[in-house]
């Protein structure tokens, strides 16, 4: 199951008492401001949460799965997101 924007919305709302404009404009802030910092080159941490980054792949030769040519995937970049040791600890 996961949990939709609107549903965490909601959550965060009910749980703070602030209305649930407020809170949906707290978190496009946050994913605008994680997005640009990131896009950046720089690391977003929440110590114990989680960690976004942007990271280099190499070029390299992959292979179409329908007909096995072998085709050229260009350098390019991705992002990293790392879960914290809160995070961690919540899960188990």
């Amino acid at each position: 199951m996961a949990i939709t924007k609107t549903e965490l919305v909601a959550s965060i709302a009910s749980a703070t008492g602030q209305s649930q404009s407020t809170v949906s404009g707290v978190l496009d802030s946050l994913f605008a401001t994680v997005s640009e910092a990131v896009a950046k080159g720089e690391k977003v941490t929440i110590p114990g949460w989680i960690a976004f980054e942007s990271v280099d792949t190499a070029a390299r030769t992959g292979r179409n799965p329908q007909t096995g040519e072998e085709i050229k995937i260009a350098a390019g970049k991705r992002v990293k997101v790392t879960a914290g040791s809160k995070l961690k600890a919540a899960v188990k």
